[in-house]
């Protein structure tokens, strides 16, 4: 009798195993894409053909698409062919891609400054980014880039870029007094760049720069020259932790980008100029609050080697890190900052959305020449709090006009207007 109920077992189990085969896709199909090559999607998909169904690896794959700059959404379905044959299909909206961009600030002699640009970030249909930039802010710069993530292999890549910037640079010292230097910067940068999953990205490069800071104006000390110089080989890098979702204007997920600068070789003739170690880390956080919110969160930590140098390399601005506080204040070797803001959608119609947002910057500073107490004590701290609006193209990659008005808390009494292209961060 337990032989005749073992044997039944066995052979329900084997009944159940021929039935609960794997379900293999026979065909991957993309739809949807005009001008991103339909090659090189399927050479970042996971999911091949003859691939077993898992709903994970799919989900991962639409993600992925909807990272990319030439992308604006991205969906999947499953269809049966016939008998046990499965068609999987792949849907994109695409962006528009090929990007004009004009910034428009004040400089640091209150006049008119601004910055022009136009980059191509689905270059040959495969997200290369080729473009470059003029502008004007009191003297000229101007610059070139080309990134190509995926060259070499679905996750090997290569990007080049030279820029020579020019500007009329405030140096900042601890007696109050500030001095005006024209600083021109001419760079040649290499970089690979290796994607290991969807969600890690790295990359490492040399660049090769030539730096130059001549006297302008204000009370120079005698301790100070008037010309400085100094030729730079340094490393260069950025670890990139990414575990955001997106649905064209809304944000979701965790990310940390880690940006450094370690120079080799350096030579000039004042030790002033000769930075060491260069290191910043963006935490980015973004909730969905809704249907039409969204709650976005950055936390910025700098630190820099060079603390006995007035030509500190961390600014304090309107465009880099708070609303409201004017242009180039201050300047630091190390830096906290804080941005908290909520974006709500008001208007959404077709192509066209557009938000409003509140938000809160705050950040403290650590002198040149001070330690990290400072950072802690808060003489340096900065809040300020504010309103904007954003104007965004949901087919155009990165189309967001924003304006953002923001007003200094506590001590603190700058206020001012700013905007740009982009989200803010």
């Amino acid at each position: 009798m337990n032989l005749k109920l073992i044997l039944f077992i066995v052979i329900l189990c084997l009944g159940c195993l021929s039935y609960s085969q794997d379900i293999v896709i026979t065909e991957v199909e993309i739809e949807g894409n005009k001008r991103t090559k339909t090659k090189f999607l399927k050479r970042l998909a996971f999911v091949k053909r003859g691939s077993v169904v898992d709903s994970t690896i799919i989900a991962a794959d639409v993600r992925r698409f909807k990272l990319l700059a030439s992308v604006a959404s991205a969906s999947s379905k499953l269809e049966k062919i016939e008998d046990e044959n499965y068609r999987l299909i792949y849907t994109i909206v695409e962006n528009f891609a090929i990007i004009p961009g004009l910034n428009v600030s004040q400089d640091n002699n209150d006049d008119f400054a601004f910055r022009t640009s136009v980059f191509d970030f689905n270059f040959l249909g495969q997200n290369q980014i080729l473009g470059g930039f003029y502008a004007r802010n009191v003297f000229d710069s101007y610059g070139f880039y080309w990134e190509a993530p995926n060259l070499f292999t679905r996750k090997l890549g290569v990007g080049i870029n030279y820029q020579n910037n020019v500007l009329q640079d405030p140096i900042f010292f601890e007696d109050g007094r500030d001095v005006n230097y024209k600083s021109t910067s001419s760079a040649f940068e290499l970089r690979l760049m290796y994607e290991h999953n969807f969600k890690n990205r790295f990359e490492i490069g040399i660049n090769v720069a030539n730096e130059d800071y001549n006297y302008l104006s204000g009370n120079l000390p005698q301790s100070i020259p008037e010309k400085l110089g100094v030729d730079r080989v340094r490393v260069v890098g950025e670890y990139e932790h990414n575990n955001i979702t997106n649905e064209y204007q809304y944000i979701d997920g965790f990310r940390s980008v880690f940006t450094y600068s370690f120079t080799l070789h350096s030579n000039g003739d004042n030790a002033l100029l000769r930075n060491f170690f260069i290191g910043r880390n963006d935490f980015e956080y973004f909730k969905r609050i809704g249907n039409k919110g969204n709650w976005a969160n950055r936390l910025r930590l700098g630190y820099a080697t060079n603390d006995t140098t007035p030509f500190a390399p961390f600014a304090l601005d309107n465009q880099l890190n708070l609303r409201g506080v004017g242009n180039t204040i201050d300047r630091g070797t190390a830096s906290v900052v804080l941005n908290t803001e909520y974006r709500h959608t008001i208007l959404e119609k077709g192509w066209f959305a557009m938000q409003a947002n509140a938000f809160i910057d705050a950040g403290t500073w650590q002198e040149p020449g001070g330690n990290l107490g400072d950072l802690i004590e808060g003489e340096k701290a900065s809040a300020f709090t504010g309103l904007g609006v954003r104007f965004i193209h949901k087919r155009i990659f990165n189309a967001v006009f924003r304006i953002d008005y923001g007003v200094g808390i506590g001590k603190k009494a700058n206020n001012g207007i700013v905007f740009g292209i982009g989200q803010y961060f």
